[in-house]
């Protein structure tokens, strides 16, 4: 396959010209003004020109939900979603749960229950399982699986995951 830009140069026309945006992106209650590339995902704004590495790029399809983060308080797999798409919105990413510093209860029952594992997709976990409790959507190990199937984890820690979610609802 030809690639365009190279084409270009070899014909003597100038590569296309990628558009950039002026965005400001408020993360985690921060306001954050960047100009980037039109394409670049919310996952690459946070990651690679904020430094908020807690969200994973793991297949970059939306399907692992290594990149979980919320914006407006609703969960979304930040590959699929472009950084301009969300100006005007908040985003909070797992850096940005507990302003107090201290761990969030999502964060606390994960080290509790062992829900680590190799902890890759723990931050997505922990941000899928705040939205999960927070939409009311716990009320039976069914329901967890259900509604955090959208975060794969490699390692298997399944069991631990749910039992750190009965245990923030208090159900054990």
């Amino acid at each position: 396959m030809k690639h365009p830009a190279t084409e270009a140069r070899r014909s003597g026309q100038s590569p296309p010209v990628v558009p950039h945006v002026d965005v400001t992106l408020t993360v985690n209650g921060t306001a954050h003004a960047l100009r980037v590339d039109a394409r670049v995902t919310l996952l690459d704004a946070l990651r690679d020109h904020l430094g908020l590495t807690g969200a994973k790029k793991g297949c970059d399809q939306g399907a692992c939900g290594a990149c979980t983060v919320m914006v407006d308080g609703k969960r979304v797999v930040a590959c699929l979603v472009l950084a301009a798409q969300c100006e005007g919105r908040e985003v909070t990413t797992v850096e940005g749960l507990s302003p107090d510093g201290g761990p969030h209860p999502v964060q606390a029952a994960f080290a509790r229950h062992d829900a680590f594992q190799c902890g890759y997709c723990t931050p997505g976990q922990i941000m899928s399982a705040v939205c999960l409790l927070a939409e009311g959507r716990a009320g039976t190990d069914e329901d967890i699986r259900e509604f955090m199937s959208g975060n794969l984890c490699r390692c298997g820690a399944y069991p631990n995951i749910r039992a750190a979610i009965r245990d923030v609802t208090g159900e054990r």
